[in-house]
């Protein structure tokens, strides 16, 4: 089903869905039943994506593109500073109006205004502006919305509303200066508005970015620690089962609903109900139906990096890291060798689409997974609890991050030691997520030979690293004089 909602995105309206209408009948007809569930999933991907593109493409704020309008609209996403110094988020157009005809609608929009004062605004909260209306390369919104002039609030914002955004603030007030202020907030909520430039390259290039990214690990640490909690209220499984999902559902508004925060949430919400029903804990189904879920609810984020990289990450620790731990167990203790798996069993998994972003393949990356490791859970558990009492309780919370700093200054650390090592740089993402796509796959269909593969691809990769670096080590300066 995602792979059917993403190929309809790249192709052109209905041609994926005829195709694998096609491949539908046939494989009826030659009543293969995996080969139809298969197909079954890739149309249903295909179509709901198809009908979202068409509800966009043939909406009434299409017909305003190059238009001043009076603007009503309501936030979606919370307004961000982009890298040209504008602030842009998502809002949903509700009413707009020309000097000839008045419009209701329910189109996504993203807008993009020089004011400062859209950072107050929260999610749920109408404002009204006067703005320019233009056609938008981002396929999942309806039009590019430029607001150059001020606007008006209609509506406050809710005391829910309020009283999420103020643990929001709290944390990444409290958090401090410096890259370890920076990252608390990143690895317990998905807030990167404090991290630099300089900071998010420097995670890129270690292949450690995943770690702000709220995932199915953030969502095991905060239930798992929530379930145990529970323990000490109530007796019976059923209510500390209840009292996890409340717990999660106020975590998942307090993280943001991004794409892999949902992706987590229904697989979190899955394994719930089948511990509660005693049915099993099946999590590869369990996987497979949040991944269907997120989709058809939204099928745009089956293009989004985040999704990819939760789905491959939980995919890897379900599939790659128990056999990670039973190669590992006679060469080390079985407890170092579980620490060892998941970040172990992530990165493999993740590569090709980390490559895919940041244009850059490094070997240095597994190192500094397996250093970082450590420190994942105790700061987000403790980040979590600093962050719930910091609107209330702010010294406590203080000291609670203060504890934090240290295992977050010491990814940090991590973070730029490996991103002063080299790198191969690719060209474009595209090609590394087929380089290391192609490999991950031949590792798989040659398992005999995954030993001399592995080490052949290391030294390969190694030597271009290094071949590649210009200027070369030692020099002074570099000078190019052209007519």
């Amino acid at each position: 089903m995602w792979l059917g909602a993403l190929l309809q995105s790249a192709i052109a309206p209905w041609r994926i869905t005829l195709i694998a209408l096609a491949l539908l009948l046939f494989s009826i007809v030659s009543r293969k039943f995996r080969f139809t569930v298969i197909i079954t999933a890739l149309l249903l991907g295909s179509t709901v994506m198809s009908l979202r593109e068409a509800s966009l493409q043939q909406s009434e704020i299409t017909q305003l593109y190059g238009q001043s309008v009076e603007l009503i609209a309501q936030v979606v996403t919370d307004p961000s500073q982009s890298l040209s110094g504008n602030y842009s988020f998502i809002a949903r157009a509700i009413y707009v109006h020309t000097e000839q005809n008045s419009y209701g609608m329910r189109i996504p929009i993203r807008v993009i205004t020089p004011q400062s004062k859209v950072l107050a605004l929260l999610p749920g909260q109408s404002f009204s502006a006067t703005a320019s209306i233009v056609d938008s390369n981002e396929g999942r919104v309806g039009a590019l919305v430029i607001i150059d002039g001020g606007f008006k609030t209609l509506t406050q914002a809710s005391r829910w509303a309020k009283s999420l955004a103020s643990i929001r603030y709290g944390l990444r007030n409290l958090s401090g200066d410096g890259d370890a202020g920076a990252l608390i907030p990143g690895m317990v909520l998905g807030d990167t508005s404090k991290q630099s430039i300089e900071f998010k390259t420097a995670m890129k290039r270690s292949g450690l970015t995943h770690l702000v990214a709220v995932s199915g690990a953030n969502f095991a640490i905060v239930s798992s620690f929530v379930l145990w909690c529970m323990q000490f209220l109530f007796t019976r499984m059923k209510l500390r089962l209840g009292a996890t999902a409340i717990a999660l559902i106020c975590f998942i508004a307090l993280v943001r609903p991004s794409p892999s925060v949902l992706r987590a949430a229904a697989m979190a919400a899955v394994l719930l109900i089948a511990q509660g029903t005693h049915r099993g804990r099946d999590s590869l189904p369990a996987l497979g139906f949040a991944m269907s879920a997120v989709v058809i609810g939204d099928p745009w984020q089956a293009r989004d990096a985040g999704f990819a990289l939760s789905v491959l990450a939980t995919g890897g620790l379900l599939v790659f890291a128990p056999r990670v731990v039973e190669k590992f167990t006679p060469f080390m203790p079985l407890k170092l060798a579980q620490a060892l798996a998941p970040p172990i069993a992530a990165i493999v998994f993740c590569s090709p689409v980390l490559v895919a972003l940041s244009g850059y393949l490094s070997p240095i990356s597994i190192i500094a997974n397996l250093l970082a490791a450590p420190a994942v859970g105790p700061i987000t558990i403790v980040g979590f609890i600093a962050a719930l009492i910091s609107p209330f309780a702010p010294f406590i919370s203080s000291i609670l991050i203060w504890l934090i700093r240290l295992p977050a200054g010491f990814i940090a650390g991590v973070a730029k030691w490996a991103a002063n090592f080299p790198v191969l740089t690719l060209r474009t993402g595209s090609i590394g997520f087929l380089i290391v796509a192609v490999f991950t796959l031949t590792l798989w269909l040659f398992k005999r030979y995954i030993k001399k593969i592995s080490i052949l691809a290391l030294v390969l990769i190694m030597a271009l690293t290094w071949l590649q670096r210009w200027p070369a080590g030692e020099w002074q300066i570099a000078n190019c004089d052209v007519g």
